[in-house]
């Protein structure tokens, strides 16, 4: 039976790249988007191209109370283009970032902040309980941030290395259904994130090229198929463990 995955944030940048990724090597997408109907819709189109069923849906990561209209809009949605109750695959992707020092983080960042990539991730994927197949998977996206530092980005990285933490107790008590939860964990790449200030920013670019082992920051192309291939059942064995794909950042 063909898998289908639920990406949020999928519209843009890497949760672009995953869900075109995951289509290639055959699966079904669900993709959700913030405010950008027409890039979602491409994106779904691209995935019909290859062969492949997908459909999109809007939410707002950061306010829990659309998770559960949100549930009810997909459980309906899976039976109409799927006949099915369930889905595999759960990629907690959406996000965004906010740049600033510890001295000038304001309480708005920091509640936004924790809102979409800590709160968020740890109550939709309360909700999609009820619907994540038995032996399903969950990625949690994380950064390379939480294991090197860079000025600027304490509030950002510290909610990441919460979720890093809450995909270890997820693994543990989703492991009695066969869910198996990882954290994926990219380093610096050029897409439009941070209004695209690694693409698009020289200094950006060559200050996180320099902290490189192979001496570039990463493209989207360097994450996504690894999440796809994560999702496989070639990994089936692999839970629990925090996935670096940094090109050797900061070594």
């Amino acid at each position: 039976m063909t898998k289908i995955s639920l990406v949020t944030g999928a519209s843009r940048g890497l949760g672009r790249n995953m869900a075109l990724s995951i289509a290639r090597r055959g699966g079904d997408v669900i993709l959700t988007y913030h405010s950008n109907a027409e890039a979602a819709d491409a994106v779904v189109a691209e995935i019909r191209a290859m062969g492949r069923k997908a459909a999109a849906l809007q939410l707002d990561t950061g306010r829990v109370a659309e998770f559960a209209p949100f549930a009810e809009n997909l459980a309906k949605l899976l039976r109409a283009d799927w006949g099915r109750d369930s889905f595999d695959h759960l990629v907690n992707n959406a996000g965004h970032g906010d740049f600033a020092m510890i001295a000038d983080t304001t309480e708005e960042q920091f509640d936004r902040l924790v809102d979409v990539h800590f709160k968020g991730v740890f109550f939709l994927t309360q909700q999609m309980l009820p619907l994540l197949a038995d032996g399903g998977r969950i990625v949690n996206l994380s950064s390379g941030l939480t294991r090197v530092s860079a000025e600027g980005w304490s509030a950002y990285s510290a909610v990441k290395g919460a979720v890093e933490i809450l995909s270890l107790y997820m693994a543990k008590e989703f492991g009695k259904r066969g869910i198996a939860v990882n954290t994926v964990a990219p380093g610096a790449i050029e897409t439009d994130f941070f209004g695209g200030a690694v693409r698009d920013t020289p200094e950006f670019n060559q200050f996180f090229a320099s902290m490189t082992a192979l001496g570039r920051v990463g493209v989207a192309d360097d994450i996504g198929p690894m999440v796809a291939s994560l999702l496989s059942e070639d990994n089936r064995w692999v839970t629990a463990q925090r996935i670096e794909v940094s090109g050797g950042q900061g070594i």
